[in-house]
């Protein structure tokens, strides 16, 4: 079969989630030819049989990741010996820095154009933190002929803090916002029939990794003032422990109910017994359980200038918060209680918007762009 378009996807995260083949999968539909290209360390143990057009490479030591340009240089070089590139037309570059670089240095001998996504460890790991790098990765923004962002709040964030004034314009007309879709399950389980909670009766939610960065801390605390408030609250904590710490501040608490890491058959039931979802994670690319919440009519309360914020109006879903505010996620809170039907119908109507062969369209019509 001959192709109009054959993609090299260059995707190093693609064994830590689903995510990536979800889009992958969606994107075949589209008659694209597509090879995924995925490295990683020597010590890695592959478990599971990957389709035949998934090349994880074995190809650089663990240390190697303390040396940004020696575990490059080696990708680059296994790149070249275990994939055709002259073959592809567009290359794909699944986040800016590890992935954009090894497509910047292969548009650079090869003359294949690329795309390139900005994922939350190039905003806040390489380009907050590694200074020597920054030029670097405004070299492959520059050069790139699309750059994605997951939100449009990030976006905003990266030109605005990183990017020479001189540069902006440039890179802002070529970055479009795509956001991540959601596993199928939840669209073809919407739950229709919410109740209004009871009054002053709240059910609230939370599912994840239970660790610093989701800041179930500040939930708690949020929790704790609407109970002096008068309001009843009980506080559902759904996933994996990743520090004890956590264990022993869930456990001074009677209003919280911890649950382990539980597969989506089982976590839709406590979606559905839920009244909101509140995650004030300090870091956040995306957040897909934002949006799987939104599928049983949850209303959501999600953190200012991260992921998820910027792809709704304030109030339509639910209302971003400072993720360290206790009393701002309380007065959310309230506000959603004030509009809850009309909120949680928006969260049933709009979640579509996640549905990944809409978003595998957006990039379809991004590759044919670009060719």
């Amino acid at each position: 079969m001959n192709y109009n378009i054959s993609v090299l996807q260059i995707c190093s995260y693609y064994v830590r989630t689903n995510l990536y083949q979800n889009l992958f999968n969606s994107l075949e539909r589209f008659n694209i030819e597509e090879n995924v290209y995925i490295f990683v360390d020597k010590d890695y143990e592959i478990n599971k049989k990957y389709k035949s057009n998934i090349c994880i490479s074995k190809c650089y030591y663990r240390f190697d990741r303390l040396f940004f340009h020696l575990k490059h240089f080696k990708v680059l070089k296994d790149i070249k010996s275990k994939m055709d590139i002259s073959k592809y037309n567009i290359i794909h570059a699944h986040s800016l820095f590890s992935n954009g670089y090894i497509a910047y240095k292969l548009n650079k001998k090869y003359n294949i154009p690329y795309v390139v996504a900005v994922r939350n460890t190039d905003v806040n790991l390489f380009f907050k933190k590694m200074l020597h790098l920054r030029n670097l990765g405004i070299r492959i923004l520059l050069n790139a002929k699309k750059v994605i962002f997951i939100s449009e709040s990030y976006k905003k964030y990266v030109i605005e803090n990183y990017i020479p004034v001189r540069y902006r314009e440039k890179i802002e007309n070529k970055s479009i916002v795509i956001p991540n879709g959601i596993d199928e399950f939840w669209l073809n389980n919407k739950f229709k029939h919410r109740k209004f909670p009871q009054k002053n009766n709240l059910n609230i939610i939370y599912a994840g990794n239970i660790d610093r960065n989701k800041n179930v801390e500040t939930t708690i605390k949020a929790c704790k003032i609407l109970i002096e408030q008068g309001y009843k609250v009980k506080y559902k904590i759904i996933g994996k422990i990743k520090y004890n710490r956590y264990r022993s501040i869930i456990n001074r608490h009677s209003f919280v109910e911890y649950i382990p890491f539980c597969q989506k058959e089982e976590l839709i039931n406590y979606y559905r017994s839920s009244d909101i979802f509140v995650m004030p994670s300090k870091h956040e690319t995306f957040g897909l359980v934002y949006a799987e919440a939104m599928s049983q009519g949850l209303p959501v309360i999600y953190t200012r200038g991260q992921g998820f914020d910027g792809h709704f109006e304030e109030g339509e879903v639910g209302y971003s918060v400072q993720y360290d505010s206790a009393e701002e996620i309380v007065q959310r809170i309230k506000d959603i209680i004030e509009n809850y039907e009309y909120i949680s119908s928006n969260c049933i109507n709009k979640v579509d918007k996640f549905d990944w062969n809409l978003i595998a369209k957006n990039y379809y019509n991004i590759y044919k762009d670009v060719l």
